[in-house]
């Protein structure tokens, strides 16, 4: 019997032919002499979640805001930010000319 006619059960996301195999111990498929295989019990999965904000910020509650060191850090963010986007401009044209192709005379 071809791989293709056979008349067995298929995967529902590969379709992929699955074979029936008779569970150990069981009485109708004559395997009795096998023990049967012990269940674990299945826990349920604990999902993972974030702790509360406060608990994270409560670390930050008694520091004091430092301006300059704030401001210091906001203009390296601006100037990176600025670089990028610079970048990516050049970056834009280059490929722009690199797609015209050269008009024949």
């Amino acid at each position: 019997m071809s791989r293709d006619t056979h008349p067995g059960v298929q995967c529902p996301h590969c379709q992929s032919h699955l074979a029936l195999v008779p569970v150990p111990g069981n009485p109708a498929s004559g395997n009795s002499a096998v023990p049967p295989i012990p269940v674990v019990p299945i826990t349920p999965k604990e999902e993972w979640q974030p702790p509360p904000v406060a608990e994270v910020l409560a670390v930050y509650a008694g520091r004091v805001k430092d301006s300059a060191t704030a401001s210091r850090g906001a203009a390296k963010v601006r100037e990176s930010l600025n670089r990028a986007r610079s970048a990516g401009t050049q970056r834009r044209a280059a490929q722009k000319t690199a797609r015209r192709t050269p008009k024949s005379a």
